[in-house]
């Protein structure tokens, strides 16, 4: 397996180094994935106690692995971040004072051929971040009705051939099931036009993404996840999150943003009292990686990062 490279790993420290340098400061890695970032935020911050969620055992057996020198400063949870709140509690914590969202599939999860997750590799189609729970790519292709899979490919992966896809998937579904990746990459060549295929990328991957989403409910999640995580954010906390499609930033941009308006009505001189912002934006606009660091690291090439502050109570 290739060695995992955090992304934006150096403007993460810098983004969280003025709220988790005191003594009891306390950091959610809602994604922990292999843990590249926290082991690096845990070793600048000697103080630091890390939650680390993540719905893949497989993840957080690695991570334990890693992390296992920072002793009793780690915390791990097999969870989905939407249930960050629960899993708080269960530790007995309310708030923290940093929130660390690295959104999408792990490149564990890419590089195992047995997860599915990959069009490169001929692969079960399972995509199940928890390989424990719930439908697998291969049951989505060959249950859902024509109508529901075109709805899919067309939200979740932007596909503007998705009717031409469902058709073939149809028709290719009632001689055989699906079950591997091959045979649907395959289809996908046959299915998305050639002058298509020379300049929109590998005619795989919005069918991939979108199958990947609706598996594993990621934008449901990330909607309910995102209010669940600013309401546990300290005053003066901070939450940074990476995307790397643009249907997850513009939900986690729509959240940060309506958090960092006055609440005060129009028209009035003043602000009212408990009325002004809740959060204050730390980035301007989606910051990305520059050339350096996704020539070093590729993953990187698609990363949006945004972050914000808590500089007010929440509305009641």
């Amino acid at each position: 397996m290739a060695e995992h490279v955090p992304v934006l790993l150096d403007r993460i420290l810098e983004l969280f180094a003025p709220v988790l340098g005191k003594p009891d400061a306390v950091l959610v890695d809602a994604t922990l994935g292999l843990g590249g970032h926290s082991d690096a935020l845990l070793s600048a911050h000697p103080g630091l106690t890390l939650v680390g969620l993540d719905r893949d055992p497989a993840a957080l057996e690695r991570s334990a692995e890693r992390l296992r020198h920072h002793g009793d400063r780690v915390h791990l949870v097999h969870a989905v971040y939407d249930e960050l709140p629960e899993a708080l509690a269960g530790l007995g914590m309310s708030t923290v004072d940093g929130l660390l969202f690295d959104l999408g599939v792990s490149s564990m999860q890419l590089d195992r051929d047995e997860r599915g997750f990959s069009y490169a590799r001929d692969a079960p189609l399972d995509m199940r971040m928890d390989p424990t729970t719930g439908p697998t790519a291969a049951d989505v292709l060959n249950t859902y009705p024509p109508g529901e899979l075109i709805r899919i490919l067309r939200e979740y992966g932007e596909e503007r051939f998705a009717q031409r896809i469902v058709r073939s998937v149809v028709s290719a579904r009632e001689t055989e099931p699906f079950e591997r990746s091959g045979r649907l990459v395959e289809l996908l060549y046959a299915a998305v036009p050639a002058a298509s295929r020379r300049t929109g990328g590998h005619p795989a991957k919005r069918t991939f993404q979108a199958l990947r989403i609706e598996v594993n409910g990621e934008l449901e999640v990330l909607r309910r996840a995102m209010p669940a995580a600013l309401g546990a954010l300290a005053m003066g906390g901070r939450i940074v999150v990476e995307s790397y499609q643009s249907l997850e930033d513009r939900l986690v941009k729509q959240a940060l943003a309506a958090k960092a308006k006055s609440r005060t009505p129009e028209g009035l001189p003043v602000e009212l009292p408990g009325h002004g912002p809740e959060l204050r934006l730390l980035t301007r606009g989606a910051e990305q990686a520059n050339e350096a660091e996704i020539e070093a690291n590729p993953r990187a090439s698609s990363v949006r990062l945004r972050a914000a502050e808590r500089i007010g109570e929440a509305a009641k």
